[in-house]
């Protein structure tokens, strides 16, 4: 809803601006990337739970991962916007609405429902692993819980490489 307008608005009024807004945004990505794998490599940015002394300390900490998480992605979802718009600039005007619709519905539903499903896995796995009647159910949920850590670490690293490969 945000992005499409803009992206209108831009290959109507400035098309000129198309380029370098997509070489700014690679840049920040990059830079969001290295400081991720410099993180990894050096240890540096790990926090450790032994460290959050209180509910508030891990409650700041969250709200301080979603807000860069959220912004990243804002910037992720303009910058793939802003390559489809590159792509398709010789289009009419509703053709180019109908494309940019369709990408960022793609991007809506794929990207963030599968984020918003893997965020709400482990709390499903709890329920299941308390509440379920099945031996299995509850297996599946202590399974759950103990898998989204690991696949967690993984879906981060896959994140950071897609994130350098689209800046």
């Amino acid at each position: 809803l945000i992005l499409l307008p803009a992206a209108l608005a831009l290959s109507a009024f400035a098309p000129w601006a198309i380029t370098p807004l997509l070489m700014a945004g690679g840049l920040f990505l990059c830079f969001e990337g290295y400081e991720k794998v410099h993180a990894l490599a050096t240890g540096h940015g790990h926090v450790d739970a032994v460290a959050i002394d209180t509910p508030a300390d891990g409650a700041a900490l969250e709200q301080q991962k979603v807000s860069g998480a959220i912004r990243t992605d804002m910037i992720l979802s303009a910058e793939i916007m802003a390559i489809t718009l590159a792509e398709v600039a010789q289009l009419s005007f509703w053709m180019k609405a109908a494309v940019l619709g369709a990408v960022g519905i793609m991007i809506t539903v794929l990207v963030y429902g599968a984020v918003a499903a893997i965020v709400k896995a482990d709390d499903v796995g709890v329920r299941l692993a308390r509440g379920g009647r099945l031996g299995a159910t509850r297996a599946l949920g202590r399974g759950l819980v103990k898998g989204m850590p690991p696949f967690l670490t993984l879906l981060s690293l896959v994140g950071t490489f897609a994130m350098l490969w689209v800046g």
